[in-house]
């Protein structure tokens, strides 16, 4: 009988709460969306529906998977596993209290996985040999990519202000006071640009199923497309985390229970978003980005550089 060594136990004490979080996260968007819509949500399996998720899990991964027959067969199978694995790589520098890796350039390193997702929505939209499921990726791809361009900015703002990539110096320099209460339109902008980033409603044109079916994973069924629900989820939460760690630093102990609370309010903060406001245009998408976000954060950022230098030559008061 073989034994776990920490090398092993380490990265699953990290990947199995994740994946726990995921699926109750699940069970809570449908009882929100319930409640704000005056219905009950889940509440048949287990105690108040608390069992829902365990049960859909089961009836998705005891189906029978289906592959349409000119699919490209290695990319359609393997794609699903790819995206649910990079989600699940991102969280190795995030500090709950400690990280998993610790890297100088953590913040870097988790902006380069998380443009890899890209090509998980690209390729499995393509593999499919679906017109549907290829409109649906290269929407995904062109809004995914455009608000990374934002979010990019975002984060190379906060680092000048927290003076390097490491994650535990951004939350080192929040010791006194959040950086949101000195750079709240950072923050506005960073957290629609996470909305817009996991594809989330009012910015899900990736799944408008008026429009597109479903869009790029409109071919999968069964345990493949339960990896890419766990892997948009876990997207979900990552950012949300990001966004406490970047500008609400959970600095109070216990450390790990503030983030939670935090990250989970940041959440409902989605949900909310999903039950107030209709999707929208695609036009309306793109504007919103590169015609006021982009010249935004370019300012602030541009502002963000001079303010060290402004600070060095301004005369102590007397």
């Amino acid at each position: 009988m073989y034994k776990l060594t920490d090398a092993a136990l380490t990265p699953l004490m990290l990947v199995i709460p994740i994946l726990l979080a995921v699926a109750f996260l699940t069970l809570l968007e449908r009882k929100v969306l319930g409640y704000m819509q005056l219905r009950k949500g889940p509440n048949i399996v287990g105690p108040s529906g608390l069992l829902q998720p365990v049960a859909d899990g089961v009836k998705l991964f005891i189906k029978e998977p289906t592959r349409p027959t000119t699919a490209s067969t290695l990319l359609f199978t393997a794609m699903p596993t790819t995206a649910l694995a990079l989600a699940l790589m991102i969280w190795t520098p995030i500090t709950a209290p400690k990280p998993l890796l610790n890297m100088n350039l953590g913040l870097l390193v988790m902006l380069a996985i998380s443009s890899l997702t890209v090509y998980t929505i690209l390729w499995s939209g393509w593999a499919s040999n679906s017109k549907y499921a290829l409109i649906g990726a290269l929407r995904a791809v062109a809004q995914t990519i455009s608000y990374e361009v934002t979010l990019g900015i975002l984060l190379l703002s906060t680092i000048m202000l927290a003076g390097n990539f490491a994650m535990q110096n951004v939350v080192t320099t929040q010791n006194t006071a959040w950086l949101a209460t000195c750079s709240w339109p950072l923050l506005m902008m960073w957290y629609i640009s996470t909305i817009a980033e996991t594809n989330r409603s009012p910015f899900d044109l990736t799944e408008g199923e008026s429009e597109l079916v479903s869009g790029f994973n409109v071919e999968y069924a069964a345990g493949p497309f339960a990896l890419f629900f766990l892997a948009e989820y876990s997207n979900i939460m990552l950012m949300n985390t990001m966004s406490c760690i970047l500008f609400f630093a959970p600095t109070i102990s216990p450390i790990t229970l503030n983030l939670m609370t935090k990250t989970t309010l940041l959440t409902l903060g989605f949900l909310w978003t999903r039950a107030s406001y209709p999707r929208f245009r695609y036009d309306q998408l793109m504007h919103l980005l590169w015609k006021t976000f982009l010249p935004l954060t370019l300012a602030l950022c541009l502002w963000t550089t001079t303010l060290p230098v402004a600070l060095a030559h301004t005369p102590p008061l007397p």
